[in-house]
């Protein structure tokens, strides 16, 4: 008679330590579903572009549920990670999982309310957690050194800074003046700071690259966001130069926006076959194990949204010879994405058979 609520406790126990162990990064599967539905529909892709979308609003829901569990039930560990040199940063990925939820609302279901309500909780949460987690970084006294505190996690707070311009710059479309103009100066404000924060961070990441030992285990899959840091960069530029006619201060900038963003571009294109060399040397030359791990997100989401901003920035500046470029990288991003769902299926379905018995 007591077996059975003893298991059940048990089962419950074994839950409950999965959820207090939870990736602060796992808003990145938003991140990595919403830029793939954006990008399908660009390529005229509807079905798929709706049906991810209708996805990834019962993710958003489901990972924000389980985030603020994670808060009440396990408040030392939630505000401990957040403080954390290495999954401290992970927390950015909610800011731009709003952000491009936000702009699917906007694209796909034409709502401006929700829209403009994701913004605003993305801009909280980027305000919340961007003088919590770098003033934490600072005054610190027991820090990491900077082989071992340091990844390409941190450039998540690149995108989210850029996500918040892109949707500024979308939503800017959608109102009135003075709104108009003011929207787009917030989203050319934000455009600036995440450009800065990339050199910022982006020196220090190469310098642990290139002059500490740099094994198989370093390089997670947030090392991808290299690259895709500078793509939503693209994006964000691409479409304040499409506001340009709508607020005179963007017009004076054009050559300066044009040459930025075409230098955010030229950067991200760099890091492409970096990084596949560095797989190869991780999967293949040192066989490291392949197997899922929530920050596989954060190496889908770039491949996506090269997609989405390399298209953007065609139409921008007339590039129509980069047109074979976005279809390619979209249905490597749906590849990855789909694998990543599959192993994060499988994942579930372990934890919960495991909890079972």
């Amino acid at each position: 008679m007591t077996a059975v609520p003893a298991a059940r406790t048990l089962a419950g126990a074994r839950l409950l330590q999965d959820l207090e162990g939870m990736s602060p990064a796992y808003f990145g599967m938003v991140m990595a579903t919403g830029i793939i539905s954006l990008g399908a529909h660009r390529l005229a892709l509807p079905r798929l572009a709706q049906a991810l979308f209708i996805l990834n609003v019962g993710i958003y829901a489901v990972i924000a549920l389980l985030f603020v569990l994670r808060m009440v039930r396990f408040p030392q560990r939630f505000f401990g990670d957040m403080v954390d040199h290495l999954r401290g940063p992970g927390f950015f990925t909610a800011v731009a999982a709003s952000g491009i939820l936000g702009s699917q609302f906007l694209i796909l279901a034409d709502s401006e309310a929700v829209g403009l309500a994701l913004w605003f909780v993305a801009i909280a949460l980027w305000i919340g957690l961007t003088y919590t987690i770098f003033t934490a970084f600072t005054v610190k006294e027991q820090k990491p050194t900077l082989d071992r505190g340091i990844s390409g996690g941190w450039l998540l707070a690149v995108v989210a800074t850029q996500s918040i311009a892109v949707l500024g710059a979308l939503l800017a479309n959608h109102l009135e003046q003075p709104y108009r103009l003011e929207l787009n100066f917030f989203a050319l404000s934000m455009w600036l700071w995440g450009g800065m924060l990339y050199i910022w961070m982006m020196s220090l990441i190469f310098y642990r690259y290139t002059f500490f030992l740099f094994s198989p285990g370093d390089l997670a899959p947030p090392y991808w966001i290299n690259m895709g840091a500078m793509a939503i960069s693209t994006l964000a530029g691409s479409l304040l130069i499409a506001n340009a006619p709508d607020a005179p201060f963007l017009h004076s900038l054009l050559p300066f926006l044009k040459g930025f963003t075409v230098f955010y571009w030229a950067t991200g294109t760099w890091w492409i076959p970096m990084l596949l060399i560095l797989g190869l040397w991780r999967h293949i030359y040192k066989r490291f194990p392949l197997k899922y791990d929530p920050l596989y997100w954060g190496a889908v989401f770039p491949l996506g949204m090269y997609a989405a901003s390399t298209q953007q920035m065609a139409g921008a500046l007339g590039f129509d010879f980069l047109g074979f470029v976005p279809p390619i990288f979209l249905y490597a991003a749906l590849a990855a994405w789909t694998a990543a769902f599959v192993g994060v299926v499988r994942d579930l379905w372990r934890r919960l058979g495991a909890a079972r018995q």
